[in-house]
């Protein structure tokens, strides 16, 4: 069987909804169009999704094209649910990059195309909306060239842009104009083209040079370019056509061992938890017993796979596909199943972290235990909303990447789980970085370490967004498995809250020293805790020695910083650089078009909300902010410093009473 799993990427109201909808009936998969205004597509599910119009969770439809059963992924196109998009991404063979051809290259397409070409992922591009007033699909092209990227040729011409009539005709392979285009584009990365070129260039002929615009498109070289209308269905023909033409189409190989990835977790009727799995490699069947995770094992008890707009039973789904997965117990998002997946697969992190964060208050405290069950489900569906219980101060704090996200947790903790809540002020999320290497260890029966562990750590800084790394500098054979795995895990969560509260990014911690002592037991047989080395032990001695070689490090705190782009009349421009400097927002770039001015520069995360509700009352509401996350920078002055939520460990008098208390509990409830 051939597959083709392709994502809908786009900046928010785009079209890429109403574009998943034209695709479906255009392939005889619906009879009938949705509409995003109605609340009526196929793809947009979630009630809140069909009041607000918008794409919250990424969806899942299927349709066969020319043998080629096609996977689309409609996912979110505001920046608030760019983890949506960050979960899809690994999984895809390619994407259509959706474009409107009235407001053309924005904020969120720019950081989009950045990433897909920092993972070579094929790309087509589609100039969306062409039958609307204002629409210029020139000019968007042009913008695509200037502003995302040079290697962008238009297979087609729009005649009628901006009435309803407009319609799109496909360049024919004679074309003169078309295969210059063609020509001078796919020369520069094929140099044995050239060569035919300049030998003879009648040779050349115009299926040839599809043949290579295929096979440059399929190695993220070249993109090309379809224009049309979702509402009409002008020049989606052309775009279907070219998805098996130009994408890279997966051939079956489900004779290796299963190898897949969850993206996305949803609850059954009952509770249970539904894994979406995309496979890489062999074939899952009922009842087949699986690694799931970090080594657990789960039997298979239900498959589902997406078939013609729709989700089926199966016995068995193979490499290549996208199913539902039940039985796997306690799943979780980017967990592997069966053998690891590929390499690529379940990578590196694509976007940024979110940057805010927000306490959220019960309206009733009696609701307070049912609230963190219910965020704990949210953080299912997505990990980054990062629920962090402060049991100290009795408060309870999610991750944002804008206001939006916000509304969307009030309304859904409120409609699905009968939660109503309010929010404090929303505040922003720092990052720390190591400023050196710094090593700390401590050995059994060495004053003052009181566990029977010995844990030495180096802490190293890596390269921006390269993320953490654990190693090991010691045998692997030399301690049970299990109390390596205690020290990771403890590492992982310890860094979350840094020398100063906020997570280190970045990091290399390696393992220099390890220690325990072999279990021990009475003449009876019975265990003694008292000489024989725990896991319990390895994770609490973790948390002192990481703080203590964090320290040596030093660590140095970072603020998160937006790139944005304000377009505005020119004679607004002297009455907006002031109020921009007062936001502490630092223009790079100022450009003259025609009447009005290009503003490009950097402002710290924190002020984005400022100078989103100050601008419109400055260029008489014709400015056009953009703004969207690009790098952390040192903070200037006194760091800030934010409540730990867990037992201090750069305290250790008070960490080392607190774990005596716990563990003191513990033996009690035995």
């Amino acid at each position: 069987m051939k597959t083709l799993n392709i994502g809908i990427l786009a900046h928010v109201d785009a079209g890429k909804t109403s574009l998943t909808e034209r695709l479906l009936h255009a392939v005889g998969v619906i009879d009938d169009l949705g509409s995003v205004d109605d609340g009526t597509t196929r793809t947009d599910s979630m009630a809140l999704e069909r009041q607000r119009g918008i794409t919250i969770r990424s969806a899942v439809a299927s349709f066969v094209v020319d043998g080629v059963t096609v996977n689309l992924i409609d996912t979110p196109g505001h920046p608030d649910f760019i983890a949506e998009v960050e979960r899809v991404l690994d999984l895809l063979d390619g994407v259509v990059l959706v474009v409107s051809a009235v407001e053309g290259v924005q904020a969120q397409t720019r950081a989009l195309m950045r990433t897909l070409q920092r993972l070579r992922l094929p790309t087509l591009i589609f100039i969306n909306k062409v039958d609307r007033a204002g629409a210029d699909p020139d000019r968007v092209l042009r913008d695509l060239a200037a502003r995302l990227t040079p290697a962008v040729v238009a297979t087609g011409a729009v005649h009628g842009a901006g009435t309803p009539a407009a319609r799109c005709v496909p360049h024919p392979d004679t074309d003169p104009g078309f295969t210059r285009r063609l020509l001078d584009l796919l020369t520069a990365h094929d140099d044995a083209l050239l060569t035919e070129y300049v030998e003879d260039e009648r040779r050349l002929s115009g299926r040839r040079l599809r043949e290579v615009l295929a096979a440059q498109t399929r190695q993220a070289l070249v993109h090309p370019v379809f224009a049309g209308s979702a509402i009409t269905g002008a020049g989606v023909a052309a775009l279907i056509a070219g998805l098996t033409e130009l994408l890279p189409v997966a051939e079956d190989g489900a004779d290796g061992p299963p190898s897949g990835t969850v993206f996305k977790v949803q609850r059954g009727p009952s509770g249970e938890r539904i894994a979406y799995v995309r496979l890489f490699g062999g074939t899952v069947r009922v009842r087949d017993r699986l690694p799931v995770g970090a080594g657990r094992l789960a039997t298979v008890t239900g498959i589902e796979v997406f078939d013609r707009g729709s989700t089926v039973r199966d016995d068995a789904v193979g490499a290549g596909r996208i199913a539902l997965l039940r039985g796997l117990g306690d799943v979780r998002i980017g967990d592997p199943v069966g053998a690891a997946p590929r390499t690529g697969a379940t990578g590196g992190r694509h976007f940024a972290l979110p940057t805010l964060e927000t306490v959220v208050v019960p309206e009733r405290e009696a609701d307070r235990g049912a609230l963190h069950a219910a965020l704990s489900q949210l953080a299912e569906q997505d990990p980054l909303i990062n629920v962090r219980v402060d049991e100290i101060r009795r408060e309870i704090t999610v991750s944002l990447y804008g206001e939006v996200q916000k509304e969307v947790i009030q309304a859904t903790l409120a409609e699905e789980y009968g939660v109503a809540v309010g929010f404090r002020e929303t505040t922003t999320v720092y990052v720390e970085r190591l400023v050196g290497t710094g090593a700390a260890v401590e050995l059994i029966g060495v004053a003052p370490n009181p566990f029977l562990a010995a844990v030495g750590l180096r802490v190293a800084p890596t390269a921006t967004g390269s993320g953490f790394r654990f190693r090991l500098g010691v045998e692997l054979g030399s301690m049970p498995p299990a109390f390596f795995t205690a020290v990771e895990e403890t590492v992982r969560a310890t860094l979350r809250q840094g020398l100063r509260g906020w997570q280190v990014l970045d990091c290399e911690v390696t393992m220099t020293h390890a220690g325990y002592w072999a279990r021990q037991s009475h003449s009876h047989g019975t265990f003694d805790k008292s000489m024989s080395s725990t896991a319990g032990d390895f994770r609490n001695l973790t948390p002192l020695v990481l703080v203590e070689a964090l320290r040596r490090a030093g660590t140095r705190v970072e603020e998160p910083m937006h790139r944005f782009r304000l377009e505005l009349p020119g004679d607004a421009l002297s009455a907006v650089l002031p109020v921009l400097a007062r936001l502490d927002a630092v223009p790079q770039a100022t450009l003259a078009r025609g009447s009005s001015y290009v503003v490009e520069g950097d402002v710290p995360a924190r002020r984005v909300h400022a100078v989103q509700q100050r601008l419109p009352t400055l260029p008489r509401g014709e400015g056009i902010f953009e703004s969207t996350f690009d790098h952390h920078r040192p903070v200037h002055g006194a760091p800030p410093t934010r409540p730990r939520t867990d037992h201090d460990p750069t305290d250790r008098k008070e960490y080392l009473l607190a774990v005596a208390r716990r563990v003191t509990a513990r033996r009690g409830e035995r």
